[in-house]
């Protein structure tokens, strides 16, 4: 069944997975990724889908959030030093992404979990 442990025994993409997940703030393009697995954006997203289960660009925001999930657990970090670890921009749109990912915004899901 598609998943990360297919996707990083495939060695196209094992690659721009592990790219993804030592780099999660750079902003990072399906062409710049199909690039390294040299393989063409098509290609690329398309094989991506299929042995990952989810897009490339779906996959990222995926891996955004969970690593934003922790740094709200953990209250190491303000909301605007969140945004810009996990490639954010600005606060704003991280607690736009967030709130559509996880269903709550950040301080909320932050609170929520600290009880």
């Amino acid at each position: 069944s598609p998943g990360l442990l297919r996707g990083l025994d495939d060695g196209r993409l094992a690659g721009a997975i592990r790219k993804i997940h030592e780099r999660p703030a750079h902003p990072w393009t399906t062409a710049e990724l199909a690039g390294g697995a040299a393989l063409s954006r098509s290609a690329f997203f398309d094989r991506f889908n299929r042995v990952v289960g989810v897009p490339p660009m779906e996959y990222l925001t995926g891996w955004r959030m969970t690593l934003a999930k922790d740094l709200l657990r953990r209250a190491e970090a303000g909301l605007d030093d969140i945004a810009e670890r996990v490639g954010y921009g600005s606060a704003s749109a991280f607690s736009t992404a967030f709130s559509r990912h996880v269903g709550q915004p950040p301080m909320r899901y932050a609170r929520d979990y600290r009880g």
